[in-house]
């Protein structure tokens, strides 16, 4: 007689381990999701995190946490992946330090970051822009010479009827005391005249009408310069820098560049804290108007930047600090005749104008690119990298070359037409502005780290070789 085994069959075994292993899992899950339990988090969050400086790929990327709940543990991440040494400890003023390594392949972009916060739980996410790394070159192409002038160079502009440069200055912040307006002559880059604005009407402190922005006026024979941080505009002499008019303060708000039009008699002023740009007679020097300049962009503010004149065509063109676009303005009615987006260009700064080619070069500081956008069609024929905080941008229509100042980077690219670097020349400390004399020199003028650099506060002609 057959007798069956009280044992458990091998089918029976696999199935009762695998209703034990589905269990111990349900209770390890169920576990997890109590441990979850959704604490109190940051009420009033107000953490942010700044790199310090320009980062490189294959560089380090020096980062500071300012705002957090002190006793915080922050960790930083992208794509998923740990950045650091962290999780980084909040000191008891709310601020802490971190030092990440860039890749060397790192791709020049703003790269979203991720930052984590616990005890309490808070979250928020900053760019961190990693800059193109571009090589010098080009030296033996172009010739060079350099002067040291004062501290704070900001802006230059070049009379033809003078032959004379005329170049702006402002140290600090306000109240800013020191400022000058200086005269240059363009081939030995020495100071001919200098004058101090005067001190700012109204206030107790000694702040003076710094002066920033520069264009010239050589049919009135003067020079039209910017009080940035008080909302004005001033006008001087040519010959001896003897002020002509300081406008009232509040005319135009936090103005940046000016550009005259001849024949127009009429001055304009940029504004990038707003959509306007102020509109100034220069035979009666009033202010006659502003011009709005709205943004395509739905719940966008333009923010109006540096100005370029299209003298044949009397049409003004600006670029957006706020948008990836630029404004074109028609100076006889004071009209915007259209607004153009320029893909790819973040914190537009500088723009500088092709008028035979009709070609737009557009410096983006956010992005340290040049987009060449055609004006007939809109369309952005190239885009460059250049350097880190490319700032501004002038075009030489005799020898058909781009100069971009980037100043995070110290360079001062040369591009041809199309937007391919030609040369990238070491622009010392800090490249601020470039301007032109309709004769194939441009000027670069940087700023300083303080008195004692060395590298700084110079003015530099820059010709091409033939």
């Amino acid at each position: 007689m057959n007798v069956m085994s009280s044992r458990p069959s091998t089918g029976q075994r696999l199935v009762r381990r695998t209703v034990l292993a589905l269990g111990a899992l349900s209770l390890s899950l169920s576990t997890a999701f109590a441990a979850a339990t959704f604490e109190q988090p940051a009420t009033d969050f107000a953490g942010r995190v700044m790199a310090q400086g320009t980062v490189l790929p294959g560089g380090e990327a020096k980062l500071t946490g300012r705002g957090f709940v002190p006793g915080q543990s922050v960790t930083l991440s992208r794509g998923g992946e740990s950045l650091g040494d962290g999780p980084y400890q909040v000191d008891d003023k709310g601020n802490f330090e971190a030092t990440v390594q860039i890749p060397a392949n790192a791709v020049a972009a703003r790269h979203p970051i991720v930052v984590q916060a616990t005890g309490p739980v808070a979250a928020t996410v900053f760019e961190l822009k990693v800059s193109p790394d571009v090589p010098l070159s080009g030296q033996d192409k172009f010739a060079t010479q350099s002067q040291k002038l004062v501290q704070g160079l900001y802006q230059s502009a070049y009379s033809a009827k003078s032959d004379r440069l005329f170049v702006t200055a402002a140290v600090g912040r306000p109240p800013v005391k020191e400022s000058q307006l200086i005269k240059v002559n363009p081939q030995t880059l020495a100071i001919e005249a200098r004058v101090t604005p005067a001190v700012a009407k109204g206030h107790d402190d000694g702040r003076v009408y710094a002066v920033y922005g520069v264009d010239v006026d050589d049919e009135a024979g003067t020079v039209w310069v910017t009080n940035t941080r008080d909302d004005s505009v001033a006008v001087y002499k040519q010959s001896d820098l003897s002020l002509v008019k300081q406008f009232d303060e509040g005319t135009a708000p936090h103005a940046r560049d000016v550009v005259v039009v001849p024949g127009l008699n009429k001055a304009y002023a940029s504004g990038p804290t707003g959509e306007f740009v102020a509109v100034f007679d220069t035979k009666k020097l009033e202010k006659i108007g502003d011009i709005k300049v709205a943004s395509a962009i739905r719940g966008q503010d333009f923010g109006t930047m540096s100005l370029v004149l299209d003298a044949e065509r009397q049409k003004i063109y600006t670029v957006a600090l706020n948008t990836a676009e630029i404004a074109v303005i028609d100076a006889k009615t004071d009209t915007v005749e259209k607004v153009m987006p320029v893909p790819g260009a973040n914190g537009g700064a500088g723009i500088a104008i092709d008028a035979k080619g009709q070609r737009a070069y557009v410096a983006a500081q956010g992005s340290d690119t040049v987009s060449v956008v055609d004006l007939a069609s809109g369309k952005v024929l190239a885009t460059t990298p250049v350097g880190a905080g490319t700032l501004n941008v002038a075009y030489d229509p005799v020898n058909h070359l781009v100069y971009a100042a980037n100043r995070g980077a110290g360079t001062v690219t040369v591009l041809d037409a199309d937007g391919k670097i030609v040369a990238n020349l070491d622009g010392g400390t800090l490249p601020n502005h470039i301007a032109v004399d309709g004769k194939g020199n441009a000027f670069a003028v940087n700023k300083s780290r303080g008195a004692d650099d060395a590298q700084g506060d110079r003015i530099t002609r820059l010709t091409p070789k033939q």
